[in-house]
This record gives C-alpha cells, sequence and structure tokens, in this order.
C-alpha cells in the first residue's frame, strides 16, 4: 500500500477564511502535505475558477460544506459538480450527494461551544439519513471552540495546538454505534478559517493560520498503486484518494503529537490480508495486526465499542473470534494520537 498524508476541511475568501487559494496551497506545501481538500460554505467557486490540481508534490481537491437553512447540519460533500440551496433538508442534500456519485461526510457532528455563547454550535440533527459516507470523527477547532476558556484564551489565541486533545467521546461513541448496522467511515478535519482576532484591542492575532493548523489533524489514505506524478493524471489521483476516503481506507492522526506515517491496522485470515473498511468472514479466528512508526505506544483494541485489550508496544497482534466491527486507538505519552476505521469481522454461515 502506498501512503499519503492529507489536511480535509478548511475555508479560503470564497467564504469565510482569510486566505487566497494559492496561499492555502503553498502553505500545505510548505507542511509537506501530499493533499488537501478545501470546502468553502456552498460554494464550488475554487472548482469552477480552475484551482483543483496539482501543484507540486502537493494535491488540491476542491469540495464544499453544505448547510440548512438553520444552518445545522454541516455536510463535508466531495467529488460533486454542483451545490444544493441551503432551503434543501439535510436528508435530501446528502441523498443528492450520493446520487451524483459524491461522497460526504457529517462535519463536527457533537460541536456544543458552550462557553461562547456568540459562537453557536453547529451539529448535526439529522440522524435517520443513511446516506452519509462517513463522520468527521476529530475536528480542530470544534474541540479547540470547546475547550476555550476565560482563563486559557489567551495562550488559546497564541498556541492554538495545546487545547487539542481527542475525540469526542460522544461521537466515537455515535461512530461505532452506526458501524454495527453498515459501514460508517471515520475522518479528521482541521476547520481551518485563518481568523484574525483583535487581543486587549492592541494586538491582532492569526489564531488559526493554516500553516499552523496542518500540522494537527491528519486524513492518512492507504492506496493501491502509486498516485501519478503527471498533471494529465490528476483525475486518475482523485479517483484513487476518493476511492480510498469512500472504502475506509484510511486513518486520523494528530500529527502535532508526533509522526504517524507508517501507522498500519489489518487482518490475516485463510492466508489474505484486509485492510480497513475491509469485511472478512471466518471459521473459527482471525488475527489482527497493529504496527505503530514509534516504541511504547498505547495500543487499544476496541471492539463493537468498548475496549477490549490493551499493550504498550511498537506493534500488536491481537486474535479475535467474536464477531463485529473492530479499530484501534493509538496514544503516544499519554496523549491521543491515531485512530483507525474499522475492520469488519462476520462469521462464516457454515
Amino acid at each position: 500500500m502506498f501512503e499519503y498524508t492529507g489536511a480535509i476541511h478548511m475555508h479560503s475568501i470564497f467564504s469565510d477564511g482569510s486566505g487566497e487559494v494559492k496561499d492555502i496551497i503553498n502553505a500545505a506545501k510548505e507542511s509537506g502535505l501530499d493533499f488537501i481538500i478545501l470546502t468553502d460554505h456552498n460554494t464550488l467557486r475554487a472548482l469552477n475558477e480552475g484551482f483543483e490540481g496539482r501543484y507540486g508534490n502537493t494535491l488540491l481537491f476542491v469540495g464544499c460544506e453544505i448547510n440548512d437553512k438553520e444552518n445545522k447540519n454541516h455536510y463535508l460533500a466531495f467529488g460533486i459538480n454542483e451545490t444544493y440551496s441551503t432551503r434543501t433538508s439535510a436528508k435530501e442534500y446528502v441523498k443528492k450527494v450520493k446520487d451524483s456519485g459524491g461522497i460526504g461526510f457529517l462535519a463536527h457532528p457533537h460541536e456544543k461551544r458552550t462557553n461562547m455563547p456568540e459562537h453557536p454550535p453547529y451539529p448535526w440533527t439529522e440522524w435517520d439519513s443513511e446516506d452519509f459516507t462517513g463522520i468527521e470523527i476529530w475536528n480542530h477547532m470544534s474541540e479547540w471552540m470547546e475547550n476555550l476558556t476565560e482563563q486559557n484564551k489567551y495562550q488559546s489565541f497564541l498556541h492554538p495546538l495545546k487545547l487539542i486533545t481527542q475525540p469526542p467521546e460522544k461521537t466515537l461513541k455515535k461512530w461505532d454505534e452506526l458501524n454495527l448496522k453498515r459501514k460508517v467511515v471515520g475522518i479528521g478535519g482541521v476547520d481551518a478559517h485563518a481568523h484574525k482576532y483583535n487581543l486587549l484591542g492592541i494586538l491582532e492575532v492569526e489564531i488559526f493560520p493554516y500553516k499552523v493548523l496542518f500540522k494537527s489533524i491528519r486524513t492518512h489514505i492507504l492506496v493501491p498503486d502509486e498516485i501519478p506524478s503527471q498533471k494529465e493524471l490528476f483525475p486518475k489521483a482523485k479517483e484513487l484518494i476518493y476511492n480510498s476516503l469512500k472504502n475506509g481506507l484510511c486513518f486520523v492522526a494528530n500529527d502535532n503529537q508526533g509522526d504517524s506515517k507508517g501507522f498500519r491496522f489489518f487482518a490475516e485470515s485463510g492466508n489474505k490480508i484486509f485492510n480497513m473498511g475491509d469485511t472478512l468472514s471466518v471459521d473459527e479466528r482471525a488475527k489482527l495486526d497493529v504496527l505503530v512508526p514509534i516504541n511504547n505506544a498505547e495500543i487499544k483494541l476496541i471492539h463493537n465499542g468498548k475496549e477490549i485489550d490493551s499493550v504498550i508496544s511498537s506493534g500488536a497482534e491481537f486474535i479475535v473470534k467474536e464477531k463485529g466491527v473492530y479499530r484501534v486507538e493509538i496514544f503516544h505519552s499519554g496523549k491521543a494520537w491515531i485512530y483507525s476505521n474499522h475492520i469488519r469481522v462476520e462469521r462464516n454461515s457454515s
């Protein structure tokens, strides 16, 4: 498998971000990202103006973030060529994205923002929809806002990475519950806007610089074929990345805690390898393998939403017999670091 690292969920001057698209691309290149996905609110202007493409070693894909008339139910839509009216219900635009051949992810689904009433939350409420591809399990902006207090706000403005600790437990629980019924892919988002704030009336601070946030919550993609470097083969690169996102062949990491490149989670059964997002049928048991790019990582095995085993190591092998969905969480120096997507284990009918 070939691994590519990207940042998902960001905004430019085409909606409520402060950065020009070319500036965002340059920040991504300087951060060593293989790809980014721009998601301006309810517009594909960057796509229509021809910004999507390859820029050196970095790929720029253009999606959009859709919301309903109440400014709730934010939905990250990729692979679409038109936007939908905010008067459309969430259930409708989720289905429209799917029917058009696109993929989509619920954005910051359990957002609270209880400490700043002037900045209300934008949670997901349309849970009876079944047409979404996945869910944003870790959102930098949402967690930063939720952890912000009157006491820590100045430090938080100056150091926007320090408040990021782990995904919301409510979101992880819901994600596991959804996967008991069908595959629901987990991704991570930075939700970058590069907002500028005036502190104490004398100092303007850009609290979410793109380049800073690009160091934090990343989504790592695994693909079976190497992404072509030729600009004219950009459509093939887009297909590879989007297929892996659709199939769950990816993991989420806070790379500010350490470079997670090289992490792997896969299953072995009957001399075959099964990756994240795959389903395997077993007669008796399967082996789940974990590889971590550091020593002394805490590896937690999650089965149907509950932790069933853990080990401190640079890798692990778990023998499992029970059917259900399995994923792993990796902690580095006691801090949340990597979240895999699920592998589904079923029993042979015989």
